[in-house]
């Protein structure tokens, strides 16, 4: 391994570790899924209709944002207030004493977590209006780099291509192509298996007349996106529609996403493969780090750092790292360096 690739590295571990520190999980994902959009929309050959479809589509996803958060805003409560009393009674009838017995008690609850979390309205605004203009800024940077990803050393008559500088350079930009295309494989992989996941579950709420059906749908596509704990919810939320419905229902519905979970692993066999297979105690351990860190950005962004750091690890063997570190002999050919 060159001294150059050593510094890249080290400069990415900095990176990823401030934008852990710094709070900004929400720029980075929102330039890597800009970026990944992006690419999608020119279809090899045309920037500009990339461009022109991405405008399109992040004016679409905005309105579409707001009007489903206002129709959630309205129908999530009803669910809870729906769905809690149900649950508490065949609860109690099976002898267990849940944490709460109602709506009230339930919102009680969640908000002494949230006053736990935000200590006050104003720093919550705060705190959301920061996140939004990460937001705007990670859509701008994404198309910037579309545009023009030069690094700025190609034309620098004043940087020879041979200087440490601009080595340091063309190794942290493949340093950041590794990165993005691990981003690519694993997020491009988890929308399809949540696409499916979502088609399937969207074909049994509508055949068995579920209330909330659009809340439930697009809640289930969202959560998807987030591995292992996104299943987690999205279960939980439809049995407990389900109970609404009667008891059968839910256990209808519990066998029906069962089956949905183990398709899933086949899903993940074809569509992943062995190009990203990582061991579901360390996903977990990314997903609570990534949580602590950057909130549900960072549970997003996690399993992709996870294979980076993986696909990295790959490029160097022992072998190499021995010839690298043993003391070069005058007069023989310099070991080959590898990035």
């Amino acid at each position: 391994m060159t001294r150059s690739a050593r510094i890249s590295y080290v400069i990415m571990a900095v990176l990823l570790v401030l934008i852990g520190w710094l709070q900004l999980g929400t720029l980075l994902l929102t330039v890597l899924f800009g970026y990944f959009a992006l690419r999608h929309f020119s279809f090899g050959w045309s920037k500009t209709l990339g461009v022109a479809l991405y405008l399109v589509a992040v004016v679409l996803i905005g309105f579409g944002l707001v009007s489903f958060s206002r129709r959630a805003y309205v129908e999530i409560p009803e669910i809870a207030e729906r769905t809690i009393p149900v649950i508490v009674e065949y609860a109690k009838a099976k002898g267990i004493q849940p944490p709460f017995t109602d709506y009230a008690s339930l919102k009680t609850v969640t908000l002494a977590e949230i006053q736990d979390k935000f200590a006050n309205v104003g720093r919550y605004a705060r705190a959301a209006g920061f996140r939004f203009a990460l937001l705007i800024i990670g859509l701008v940077v994404a198309v910037s780099l579309f545009l023009s990803a030069a690094w700025g050393t190609e034309d620098d008559p004043q940087s020879a291509r041979d200087s440490l500088y601009a080595t340091v350079v063309r190794e942290v930009a493949l340093r950041f192509k590794t990165f993005y295309q691990s981003f690519a494989k694993v997020m491009g992989a988890q929308i399809i298996i949540s696409l499916i996941d979502t088609v399937l579950t969207a074909i049994f709420l509508v055949w068995n007349n579920f209330p909330y059906v659009v809340v439930i749908i697009v809640l289930t596509f969202l959560v998807g996106l987030l591995p292992i704990i996104g299943n987690l919810i999205s279960n939980t939320l439809i049995v407990g529609v389900a109970f609404t419905i009667s008891p059968q229902m839910a256990f209808f519905a519990l066998l029906f996403l069962i089956g949905i979970h183990k398709l899933e692993y086949f899903l993940n066999s074809k569509i992943i493969g062995d190009r990203i297979r990582t061991p579901m105690w360390l996903t977990l351990i990314g997903l609570v780090v990534g949580e602590k860190l950057m909130g549900i950005p960072g549970m997003i962004i996690a399993p992709a750092v996870l294979h980076y750091i993986k696909v990295e690890a790959s490029r160097s063997t022992l072998a190499e790292s021995a010839a690298d570190t043993s003391p070069h002999t005058p007069g023989s050919p310099p070991p080959t360096a590898t990035s």
